[in-house]
């Protein structure tokens, strides 16, 4: 089995917040601006992973975190 090298997740403006969600990892997490949000990410996925066998979960010794951003289109 290959080890994946990023974790992905897309961050979507909710109705009050921003939110941030993992695709592989059971993580979620909001914030008022794009920046905490971030943030946020960063230290739920950082509390997540620690102390687990990376491996196990099938990721690198020091995965990166790969975030984007969904947004709606403007209609004209």
């Amino acid at each position: 089995m290959q080890l994946q090298h990023t974790i992905k997740a897309v961050i979507r403006r909710g109705e009050k917040a921003y939110i941030a969600e993992c695709l592989e990892i059971p993580v979620v997490t909001q914030g008022n601006t794009l920046d905490e949000v971030v943030a946020n990410l960063n230290e739920a996925v950082a509390l997540h992973l620690e102390g687990e066998d990376l491996a196990e979960l099938g990721f690198v010794s020091s995965p990166s975190l790969f975030v984007s951003f969904e947004c709606e289109l403007a209609h004209a």
